[in-house]
């Protein structure tokens, strides 16, 4: 197996390549075909009724119709220790923001869940400062359980709508009873919702969406991405074209959702890359608030370019600084340190 080297990011091919031309330049792989030009959708008052009468409405964060689309999601903290696999909703979430909360340790995710009404989700874990900016770019409500004292002194500011276990507002929480603490804390869209409701936030969305462009395999070939967090925590999404999307697994074990059995599955898969220090025994300090490099994997092709927080919203744009578009569909973000290995192999 050949591996070569673009930057922090790697590649390999095995064996004979398949028929047809592959080049790489600008940080894009490519295949000599006709490509769709991109094409941004703009959120619009587009609303319809499905068959069970739901009010189907635009999500800015998918890119699709679904419902209550409109609604501000919620930003729902998830642990990433071993013990706690299966996690409850995970396959459920619009976006996962995954960064380390620990520097060269463990990770920690934030589901952004819209369009899917989870049941169950969990299970719950402390909220954590660097995670703060990516709610208020989605314009979701936050829940966790406790947290950091740089987040919760950021959340007493108000200036994020969040909903923490400890109080437990509305009972907008709970804990099972087959699962030891502190990986037994638990929730569900209903009761983030009816709490958010009650606490008088806005329910309203005002999230910016993002370019998208259409859902459409470039290259005939399967692939896998693996992002090298520490054991366990490592994780691969690997490739299909015939469904054009990428599916999650962690520690060389699938990533399934308890509630679905279902294996993650995105159409997206962002790679950013921030500088991570440790700031105290348990927390960390993640540098997400202002710019640097960034990978996009969609459509089977790789998109080397920047992300930059512009206001309170995160922007992806290519090496001549425009804008990259997404496919509709889910996301996830994996925020990486500037020397972790992100690995793309052609199968």
């Amino acid at each position: 197996m050949k591996y070569i080297r673009y930057g922090s990011v790697f590649f390999a091919v095995a064996g004979v390549f398949f028929a047809g031309a592959l080049w790489y330049g600008g940080g894009t792989l490519h295949k000599t075909v006709s490509i769709k030009n991109s094409t941004t959708t703009t959120p619009g008052e587009m609303q319809e009724k499905n068959d069970g009468g739901a009010r189907l409405a635009h999500n800015p964060l998918t890119g699709t119709l679904c419902d209550e689309g409109d609604m501000r999601p919620f930003a729902v903290m998830l642990a990433a220790d071993k013990v706690a696999r299966p996690l409850y909703g995970i396959a459920q979430a619009d976006i996962v923001v995954e960064m380390p909360a620990l520097t060269n340790g463990i990770t920690r995710y934030m589901g952004i869940f819209a369009c899917e009404h989870t049941e169950e989700i969990g299970s719950i874990r402390s909220a954590r400062h660097d995670f703060l900016p990516f709610a208020k770019s989605f314009d979701a409500i936050y829940a966790h359980w406790g947290g950091s004292y740089l987040a919760l002194d950021a959340l007493k500011t108000k200036e994020l709508d969040a909903i923490d276990a400890l109080p437990n507002p509305y009972n907008a929480f709970y804990r099972r009873n087959d699962r030891l603490a502190p990986h037994n804390g638990f929730t569900s869209f209903t009761r983030l919702k009816e709490a958010a409701q009650k606490l008088g936030y806005r329910m309203e969305g005002k999230a910016a969406g993002y370019p998208r462009i259409s859902d459409e395999a470039v290259l005939s070939t399967n692939q896998n991405i693996a992002v090298g967090y520490p054991f366990p925590y490592n994780a691969d999404f690997s490739y299909t074209y015939t469904t054009n999307s990428y599916v999650r697994s962690r520690g060389g074990e699938k990533e399934i959702d308890a509630a679905t059995q279902k294996q993650v599955e995105v159409k997206n898969v962002i790679i950013m890359r921030a500088a991570s220090r440790q700031i105290s025994p348990d927390y960390n300090d993640v540098e997400v608030e202002n710019e640097g490099e960034a990978t996009l994997y969609r459509n089977g092709e790789m998109k080397k370019g920047r992300w930059k927080k512009e206001g309170e919203r995160y922007v992806f744009s290519d090496e001549g600084g425009q804008a990259l578009g997404l496919v509709a569909g889910k996301t996830w973000i994996s925020v990486v340190q500037p020397d972790q290995k992100v690995e793309f192999t052609l199968k």
